[in-house]
């Protein structure tokens, strides 16, 4: 981690209220449906801006979802949590992603679709693992807005982009231009934050799920795998679905449920 993303990091304000008590609840083990529900109906500007997600058409709901308590319902606390927290959390930030050469609409919808594909990819056979995953596949690109800060603040955005074009991969880029990449920036921003260790882990380990621990393996092997299906604009395509079908085969996961759902994601 170089000094000068450390700085930014711990510049950060803390976390509000909100998601705080989001947190508690989610990790408490005494914890109901209805607590998490109290909770995020305290805030009707996060009440819509979690019903609008989940209505969105990559999770395949022929029906509107209308209350909280029916998005819980359907989706479960973990993956609300996760519509809760990117919410939150990126409004802490001020976003300029230019030096990626996409928009700040393009990366809200880069992290939709990452969510979307990874829910319906894991909703049936891996739903135990949607507590660490759900928040993971909507935050583990928020380290390229401070990234993307640096590479402002350093004049090297012409640099960087001349490094994209050459490398091919975003994140060989980030780590020849700034000397870190999003994985690690991301995990840190969630460590400073107090996150529970395994979705940090999780983070941090996406592209070398061999370093996580034993029981974050699994999880971090997806989030690699959706990553892959979708890269930086969003642009789902066949190169890229056979890369992710590289890394399923390589990690033995389920080739039949990613089959269906990146059907949705395309």
């Amino acid at each position: 981690m170089t000094d000068e993303i450390l700085k930014k990091i711990k510049q950060l304000p803390p976390l509000p209220e909100s998601a705080m008590q989001i947190e508690a609840v989610y990790q408490n083990p005494d914890s109901s449906f209805n607590d998490m529900v109290k909770i995020l109906e305290k805030d009707p500007l996060l009440t819509a801006d979690i019903l609008k997600a989940a209505n969105s058409p990559l999770y395949g709901f022929s029906r509107e979802i209308n209350a909280i308590s029916q998005a819980v319902g359907l989706f479960g606390m973990g993956t609300v949590r996760g519509f809760a927290l990117a919410s939150i959390v990126k409004k802490s930030f001020s976003l300029d992603l230019s030096p990626y050469g996409i928009s700040n609409e393009m990366f809200s919808g880069l992290s939709k679709k990452q969510h979307g594909l990874m829910t319906s990819w894991c909703i049936r056979k891996e739903n135990r693992l949607l507590g660490v995953l759900s928040p993971a596949a909507f935050l583990v690109e928020i380290g390229k807005v401070l990234i993307a800060q640096q590479i402002l603040a350093d004049g090297s955005k012409e640099a960087f982009t001349a490094a994209l074009e050459e490398l091919g991969d975003v994140e060989a880029a980030e780590r020849k231009i700034v000397g870190v990449d999003t994985p690690e920036v991301s995990a840190t921003i969630f460590a400073q934050w107090k996150f529970e260790e395994g979705l940090v882990d999780v983070i941090k380990n996406c592209l070398n799920p061999q370093n996580a621990e034993a029981e974050y393996q699994r999880p971090a092997q997806i989030l690699h795998v959706v990553r892959t299906a979708v890269p930086i604009n969003a642009n789902v395509t066949d190169v890229s679905i056979a890369a992710a079908k590289e890394l399923i085969e390589q990690y033995g996961l389920d080739m039949e449920s990613f089959d269906t759902a990146i059907e949705n994601a395309k």
